[in-house]
């Protein structure tokens, strides 16, 4: 009994085998890799519109320390005030200046972060917008070179000149999107708790 269970069990392995080894063979060819390789990161620091975007992030960046640094100054002067008069001022009234010294300090500290965390949100939102726009390039300039497999040029040890499409990458974004107007927003909540230990 158990003899002829086993046997089934043979004839059936054997049924399946032959019904797949058909599959096997008649399955076209994988196609041999043809790449193309890109610097990504060349072509955000080429491109017009990388450019575009760095120029409106340093003005960001500038009007933020702008507006906070006479916020600062203010600051810092009415602290030297606070400590020239600290010896004659009551101990109720010396807690109180104290208290509100470190609540401006703090709020100050919460609007320098704030700034940073929108700037740093609009550069990423731009980089995304951009990598969009990019896609299409790409996969445009990789049907033209008839190209199955595109490479950031960090992952290349060795290769020739003629697979690094990062110019003609950078020449077709610009005529695509020349200009790109960075908006301040929050990061991805993703981004923001990365960026939070680093502060």
């Amino acid at each position: 009994m158990t003899i002829k269970i086993l046997a089934s069990g043979i004839v059936a392995g054997a049924a399946f085998l032959t019904v797949l080894a058909p599959l096997g063979t008649s399955a076209a060819p994988t196609p041999a890799p043809k790449i193309v390789v890109i610097d990504r990161s060349a072509v955000l620091r080429a491109s017009k519109v990388g450019q575009d975007i760095v120029r409106q992030i340093n003005a960001y960046t500038d009007q933020a320390e702008k507006d906070l640094r006479g916020q600062g100054m203010a600051l810092q002067k009415d602290g030297k005030a606070f400590q020239q008069q600290a010896a004659i001022l009551s101990a109720d009234l010396k807690n109180r200046k104290l208290k509100e010294l470190e609540a401006r300090r703090a709020g100050l500290q919460a609007q320098a972060q704030k700034k940073q965390s929108l700037i740093q949100g609009g550069f990423i939102k731009a980089r995304q917008q951009v990598e969009q726009a990019l896609g299409p390039v790409l996969q445009g300039i990789m049907a033209e070179r008839g190209a199955n497999l595109l490479l950031d040029r960090n992952a290349v040890v060795l290769g020739t000149v003629d697979v690094d499409i990062t110019a003609l990458a950078v020449q077709r974004l610009n005529q695509k999107m020349p200009t790109l107007k960075v908006e301040l927003v929050p990061p991805p909540p993703g981004m923001q708790q990365q960026q939070q230990p680093q502060q």
